[in-house]
């Protein structure tokens, strides 16, 4: 007698058909293969940066400013120069995108859990419950995200902790008011009601049979938070009220230089801005494309 065993074939064939409708986009490619370089670079940057910016003894300030291509103290060449307080930038920018990706992703991830289960339990629920979530949501999204996230970090205070809760809380009503409309339209199919009439709990109901038919709109919505928040966060950061030097984000990086465009020193801004807009541009390519494959109906 044979024993039975379940057969892969059918989900890598619909992985297969997913990755040759994506393919079909080089313009998405690109973005897919320049957000993995960036992410590459980021996770190695103990690795292949020249320094290690924020260790106070290989920091020296007689190499402060030094333009891109210039020599530093201890012989390697700074490729893109050195900031006011003469760290290397390209090693600046490799630990700065740690940062900006570590809160992006976190805040991503915490939001996108609580707004999936505040939108299923609000469209399941019905009634006051669902009236209280979306009240609450529609209160949230009238709100300009940057005034909600800058009046938390002045409560809150400067931390990546600090930042990713005001960043939780100014994503997650996106996710849970995308949820509620997709679990709205499946609570009325018949599996729901053939998993009710089985006498199926209420959670597995929503989480074993409602959820998984959620998840398509969410993981667009999730590429797009991620790069608002990466840019949010930057921001802030700008601002003087996100992340401290101890804590150094492309934010933090971009703001260093500032202070010195005006007499030339435009590099110390300006490719750390560049860095964060390829890594926003990259996302939103990736995130364009997936709606597009998952949702057929979008493209033209």
């Amino acid at each position: 007698m044979s024993a039975t065993t379940s057969n892969p074939a059918p989900a890598q064939g619909e992985f297969a058909r997913f990755a040759a409708r994506f393919a079909e986009d080089r313009v998405a490619v690109f973005g897919l293969v320049l957000l993995f370089v960036i992410v590459a670079m980021a996770l190695l940057a103990p690795f292949i940066s020249p320094q290690n910016p924020y260790d106070l003894g290989k920091v020296d300030i007689m190499d402060s400013r030094q333009p891109p291509g210039a020599k530093a103290g201890d012989g390697f060449d700074m490729l893109l120069g050195s900031d006011g307080m003469g760290r290397d930038l390209f090693s600046s920018i490799l630990y700065g995108l740690r940062i900006s990706l570590t809160v992006g992703v976190l805040s991503g991830v915490i939001a996108a859990t609580l707004g999936l289960v505040l939108g299923l339990i609000a469209a399941y629920a019905g009634g006051r419950i669902e009236t209280l979530i979306m009240r609450v949501v529609d209160l949230q999204l009238s709100l300009p995200s940057v005034l909600v996230a800058l009046i938390l970090v002045a409560l809150l205070g400067k931390g990546i902790d600090k930042i990713i809760l005001a960043l939780v809380v100014v994503q997650w009503a996106y996710y849970a008011r995308t949820v509620r409309g997709s679990a709205l339209v499946e609570r009325r199919k018949e599996y729901v009601e053939a998993a009710r009439s089985l006498g199926l709990s209420h959670a597995r109901t929503v989480f074993r049979h409602i959820l998984p038919n959620c998840l398509a709109p969410v993981i667009v919505i999730a590429t797009v938070q991620t790069a608002h928040a990466i840019s949010l966060e930057a921001t802030l950061s700008f601002l003087g009220v996100g992340l401290p030097q101890t804590e150094p984000s492309l934010g933090v990086l971009i703001a260093n230089g500032f202070q010195y465009m005006l007499s030339g020193k435009y590099w110390i801004s300006f490719f750390p801005g560049l860095a964060l807009l390829l890594t926003i541009v990259a996302i939103n390519l990736v995130g364009d494309r997936l709606r597009d494959v998952l949702n057929p109906r979008l493209e033209k």
